[in-house]
């Protein structure tokens, strides 16, 4: 649970609010390809830290279904497994960057590097050319929110009330059903993510994708010029090989 917050009702929502605001979120991460080459990163970190093996190793198994369901091809995921025992694969590390672009939006930037000296400082030059400033780890943790979020295969004859109840002790926070698809996403503290991926694979529940997002707890409204000289900043960020994932709390004109 996050610190200074209690426990209220589980919320059941069947819009595509959520839908649209994960996809708003991770659509940097869909472009050229990025998504496989993010997948194949964190697939080969997995298996280097806990085995090849996604029988014995749970994050790769859900880092494998999350691949699968984004289209990244079978022996793609294959390689990125082998490739973790690779004697000259480099070790990654899973880093955070973090500050403000122009207009006062703040970005929160992930990455997975083998060299955090290069990383660190393209990620200040794209901020710096852009009129922003790339501040210091940890400055901008109370602006966004870092969830554990998967989304299943809904089953038939699900009672959504005890699973309400029972998702409720792992965490859960929101449950999102999309009648179209027939899937639930589920999303949680980061901290409960190992025991929601046991409650699914347990009860049955085919896991389609999980991950982790940060969502901005507050958004700013930008200008139609502001926004085009952010997006330049954005899309600079997303084209670097480094870069995983880019967040930032720009008003969409859906909410």
């Amino acid at each position: 649970m996050g610190k200074g917050r209690g426990w209220g009702p589980l919320l059941i929502t069947m819009g595509r609010a959520f839908e649209y605001r994960k996809a708003r979120i991770m659509a940097r991460n869909s472009k050229n390809s990025k998504a496989f080459s993010k997948f194949s990163k964190e697939i080969t970190m997995s298996a280097k830290a806990s085995g090849p093996d996604p029988d014995t190793n749970s994050r790769l198994r859900t880092l494998i279904a999350s691949a699968k369901s984004a289209g990244m091809p079978k022996d793609t995921i294959d390689r990125a497994i082998k490739k973790a025992s690779d004697k000259d694969t480099s070790d990654y590390k899973e880093l955070t960057y973090e500050g403000y672009g122009p207009f006062g939006i703040a970005i929160f930037v992930e990455a997975a590097t083998d060299n955090n000296t290069r990383t660190v400082a393209n990620v200040r030059s794209y901020f710096t050319k852009y009129g922003g400033t790339l501040g210091t780890s940890g400055s901008l943790s109370f602006l966004f929110t870092r969830k554990a979020v998967f989304t299943v295969k809904n089953k038939e004859g699900v009672d959504m009330e005890e699973l309400e109840l029972e998702l409720i002790d792992f965490g859960v926070e929101e449950i999102n059903l999309d009648e179209e698809e027939n899937t639930l996403t589920v999303e949680g503290e980061p901290e409960a993510y190992a025991q929601m991926q046991s409650y699914f694979e347990e009860n049955g529940f085919e896991i389609v994708s999980a991950e982790f997002i940060r969502f901005a707890n507050d958004t700013k409204a930008v200008t139609e010029e502001q926004r085009v000289t952010l997006d330049k900043l954005l899309d600079k960020l997303d084209e670097d090989d480094d870069v995983t994932a880019v967040y930032h709390n720009i008003k969409e004109d859906e909410e």
